[in-house]
């Protein structure tokens, strides 16, 4: 009985693994077209366009080669107007850098572009306000850049990352993937991180490889995508979609876990009781 409820365990983890990763590159025929255009590609080793300009959050304008040559960078894309995962991924960065022994500001250097050309550098000095608090290092506010800009930065920007956002004016919000970019201090792409939950020691082990000028590997894409749930239309955006699908994968992960140690304890036990005979 146990082996073959292992065996069935197992069964729906591997239907549940390519089925996670690639739901968000699927069309869903209840979700609104705009879907089709999102998505974030992997372009290892390419150059992200330094000299472009945007304002910080005092107002002034900077452009990205001011925080590139010396440190790592990392480049979070993002609008501060968003009330579904863009909050829960700074906050999730700035938690998974807190136990890192590097500091921003000195060791490296992070940086959130909002895609959003409304958006202003007073909304982002108050999230930038916000993810210090929950940084919580003395000194960080050197090491963390909020920045807002125009179409003619956006755009190039977000294309060298392979970031493709979808606009809907219907809600005003986003749709978009989820994730960071690490680059080298030159300012080529080192390596992806997808999703709102980032490894301190995932986190390190990516600036400092980036940092040596070291690029990264291809990562499994499983996204997540950022949207809401209309009640004018009563469907779910790939937010909520996408979340249950990762919830319920990890479910079935853990509980193939579960399972697997239950049995190994079981033939151990089997074992002592045979030799004690």
């Amino acid at each position: 009985m146990r082996y073959a409820a292992q065996v069935c365990v197992l069964f729906l983890i591997a239907w549940a693994l390519p089925a996670a990763a690639s739901a968000p590159t699927q069309a869903h025929p209840h979700l609104p077209p705009l879907f089709r255009e999102v998505g974030f590609e992997q372009r290892l080793n390419e150059e992200v366009p330094l000299d472009l300009t945007f304002r910080d959050e005092a107002g002034r304008t900077v452009s990205l080669r001011e925080y590139s040559g010396s440190r790592p960078v990392i480049l979070v894309p993002v609008y501060y107007s968003c009330t579904t995962l863009c909050p829960i991924l700074l906050d999730g960065l700035a938690r998974g850098l807190r136990p890192v022994s590097l500091n921003a500001g000195k060791d490296f250097e992070v940086i959130a572009v909002s895609f959003n050309p409304r958006e202003t550098p007073g909304q982002a000095a108050a999230r930038k306000e916000h993810v210090l608090t929950r940084y919580g290092r003395p000194g960080a506010a050197n090491g963390w850049h909020f920045l807002v800009g125009t179409e003619a930065s956006i755009q190039p920007l977000m294309k060298a990352i392979g970031f493709r956002y979808a606009y809907d004016a219907t809600t005003d919000q986003y749709a978009h993937a989820v994730g960071i970019v690490v680059l080298t201090p030159q300012g080529k792409i080192a390596r992806y991180f997808y999703g709102i939950d980032y490894p301190p020691r995932d986190l390190r082990l990516g600036l400092v490889e980036a940092a040596g000028g070291r690029i990264g590997t291809p990562i499994d894409q499983v996204l997540l995508m950022c949207y809401h749930y209309d009640p004018l239309t009563g469907q779910y955006g790939l937010i909520v979609m996408n979340v249950v699908r990762l919830a319920g994968l990890a479910t079935l992960l853990a509980l193939g876990a579960f399972i697997v140690v239950m049995v190994r304890r079981d033939r151990l036990a089997a074992r002592h009781a045979g030799g004690a005979h």
